[in-house]
């Protein structure tokens, strides 16, 4: 487990807690995924805490049930911001900012919709393929910023597909909550022309 402040561990608890409560109304997370909630999902997403920078501002793609965005606006005091369309979602990820006293802010649109200032790190976690998450990330990251995504065992695969469409600087982390899955880091990247 990431050690983190008793602070900290508090707040998670009540994002936690809120996303329980939420979930029975509305599919945050799959309902079989409670039991493993810490593990699975906020685990998950505090292993990318270490790798962001004091201060970065951090937009996430697809935020859904606020996994990565909510949890690493709790445990890294940066500011946040999320991109997700279903408005009863957006509900949610305000209601999960205001209770945890998270900087974050919430857009109500689709990514290729949304126009956010640029942010340092662009971070999405069960979203979509690299070759993807990449033409939404270009648009919204600073010239020298980097994204940070969790992916499943297919990031190998994802990383050499991308590969052929793209010009990259990226390493892979290995994921400390799942054996197979990792973090890809990648920076300094453009299409090929």
């Amino acid at each position: 487990m990431t050690t983190v402040s008793r602070e900290t561990h508090e707040r998670l608890e009540r994002f936690a807690d809120l996303l329980v409560q939420w979930n029975a109304k509305i599919n945050l997370v799959s309902p079989r995924d409670i039991a493993q909630l810490w593990p699975r999902h906020i685990e998950d997403s505090l292993q990318l805490a270490e790798l962001i920078p004091e201060g970065a501002t951090i937009t996430d793609l697809g935020s859904g049930g606020g996994f990565p965005a909510i949890i690493l606006a709790i445990a890294t005091g940066n500011p946040v911001t999320l991109i997700e369309s279903d408005q009863r979602k957006c509900a949610f990820l305000r209601e999960a900012g205001r209770i945890c006293d998270a900087k974050v802010t919430v857009i109500a649109k689709r990514i290729e919709a949304a126009s956010p200032p640029p942010a340092d790190i662009i971070t999405a976690r069960a979203l979509a393929p690299l070759n993807r998450l990449l033409d939404w990330a270009r648009p919204l990251l600073k010239e020298d910023g980097f994204c940070l995504f969790l992916k499943g065992q297919k990031a190998q695969a994802e990383l050499t597909e991308a590969s052929t469409d793209w010009h990259m600087s990226h390493t892979i982390v290995p994921s400390r909550t799942d054996p197979g899955g990792a973090i890809i880091k990648v920076s300094d990247f453009k299409r090929v022309v």
